[in-house]
């Protein structure tokens, strides 16, 4: 059944005001937004959906020259020496206790793969949906802000799966030689992926460090003075936050202290530039009571731009 030219106009309406040709400034009233968020969020759950049927697929099948994502998920279990592990003879396997619980892992572990591979698609759709509300600085700096919080994050969760066959040949040296390890696949799963998000999220600490320090909410000289107390709180932090090996808890504190001492020094250099510019503008030689150098015309409904005038006659925008 065809639709009716009323069905038809509506939606081209809605078309109108999602297009940046007919609304520039992605005004919308509130029920819009409303729409535009339903559609945003159901584009973002298709492209989840997507990444985990991939996700759930590549498990056991590889794609070329990369392994298999099973592959991937018990390569730091296959590293431990033949000798301190069970089945000793290949192939290396995990222990399956409970029925279904191999299908929920692969379930699992392809969900978060997908999730991850499929990132720009879900994220453009969060981001197009907040974007028009920001101005073009603020839209600068998020986009910053994403870009080195993906690769920092990258960065913590690589490092952590290089650290992880170390940190489980160690553990499973204890015990004298009296005991073999065959580890469950939902708990080995689960170590797995909690070390790496543990590496990926601190790594995203200079980012943070940065964000304060140009809003404006901590300066270099108090960074400066608070060193050895941030040095040690990471050492602690790294300590209650990795298994009880040496080899997780230094490469977490030491590459969190090397990108404490980066981010350090980018908030010395944001400082002096500031500083500097504000040396020039007569900042700080303005007294406490003394007003700042603003122009406090208001301006007046005249004053504003015919066409903005005429092109927003008659809209009724809540937001």
């Amino acid at each position: 059944m065809a639709d009716s030219p009323d069905k038809r106009e509506r939606r081209g309406s809605k078309r109108r005001a999602r297009s940046r040709r007919h609304n520039p400034d992605g005004t919308m009233t509130l029920i819009e937004h409303i729409y535009e968020f339903r559609r945003r969020l159901g584009f973002a759950l298709l492209a989840l959906v997507a990444g985990g049927i991939v996700g759930f697929l590549w498990f056991s099948n590889r794609v070329g020259p990369i392994p298999s994502l099973g592959d991937l998920v018990t390569g730091p279990y296959c590293a431990i020496p033949p000798e301190q592990r069970f089945p000793k003879e290949p192939p290396c396997r995990l222990l399956q206790t409970v029925p279904f619980e191999a299908f929920m892992i692969q379930l699992k572990v392809g969900l978060t793969a997908g999730a991850v591979l499929f990132a720009p698609a879900w994220l453009y759709q969060l981001w197009a949906f907040i974007a028009p509300g920001l101005y073009s600085k603020e839209r600068k700096y998020a986009l910053t802000f994403v870009g080195f919080a993906s690769v920092l994050f990258a960065f913590g969760v690589v490092l952590a799966y290089l650290m992880v066959p170390h940190a489980l040949e160690l553990l499973t040296n204890f015990g004298g030689g009296a005991f073999d390890t065959w580890f469950t696949g939902d708990k080995y799963v689960s170590f797995v992926v909690s070390l790496l998000l543990i590496f990926g999220v601190s790594f995203e600490l200079p980012l943070l460090v940065v964000m304060l320090n140009r809003v404006g909410v901590v300066r270099y000289e108090q960074l400066k003075k608070w060193r050895r107390g941030i040095i040690f709180i990471l050492f602690v932090f790294a300590a209650f936050v990795t298994p009880a090996d040496p080899f997780s808890m230094i490469a977490l504190a030491g590459a969190l202290t090397l990108l404490f001492e980066f981010a350090l020094q980018l908030t010395r250099l944001h400082d002096r530039k500031r500083d500097r510019h504000r040396a020039e503008e007569g900042w700080d030689q303005l007294a406490d009571d003394e007003a700042a150098p603003f122009d406090y015309t208001p301006t007046s409904v005249d004053d504003e731009p015919r066409a903005k005038q005429s092109g927003n006659a008659g809209t009724d925008d809540v937001t």
